[in-house]
């Protein structure tokens, strides 16, 4: 197959516990030099750009899917402190005009199903429980874990290789 029309696997995460999380329950990144500490005060999961990094290195496409109605470019500019670069952005925002918009009954919260998301990362119980439901693979982060990158990077391996054998990639 023509590595250029190759359909790449997507790979999301919320933000807030996940990929900001407070230095009080979690090992963080070190604080961004003034000013920027000053603009951005979330704090990083340690590793963060590491794994990102190491997935689109992989060929996964890295998303951003948060409820939260931080802006697109609030995102985008945050981590570019860190280096790092994301093929796309969801927030509560773009959720609410492309999922939601005038359906009658209350969608959930996220669906990265509806972009073509193959997996997503969260903390909340609802959103996971929801995906099989509504057909997206999600991984449940729950608490500080040293071994974080490597069971993401596994479990988006696993969603990989079963996605070949079906022939959806």
């Amino acid at each position: 197959m023509d590595k250029r029309n190759e359909k790449k696997m997507r790979v999301s995460f919320d933000l807030d516990e996940v990929l900001f999380v407070r230095p009080e329950t979690h090992k963080t990144e070190p604080q961004l030099p003034f000013p920027w500490r000053l603009i951005y005060k979330e704090r990083l999961r340690l590793g963060t750009p590491e794994l990102i990094h190491k997935l689109q290195e992989m060929g996964y496409e890295v998303w951003i899917y948060t409820s939260s109605f931080r802006s697109e470019n609030y995102i985008r500019n945050l981590f570019r402190c860190y280096k790092v670069k994301f093929n796309g952005i969801v927030n509560g925002q773009r959720h609410m005009k492309e999922v939601q918009r005038d359906a009658k009954e209350m969608l959930p919260q996220k669906l990265p199903s509806r972009y073509h998301i193959s997996l997503h990362i969260d903390d909340e119980a609802i959103v996971c429980n929801l995906g099989r439901q509504f057909g997206y693979n999600v991984y449940q982060l729950e608490a500080q874990d040293d071994d974080w990158k490597d069971k993401i990077i596994a479990q988006a391996e696993k969603i990989r290789n079963r996605m070949v054998l079906n022939h959806e990639l």
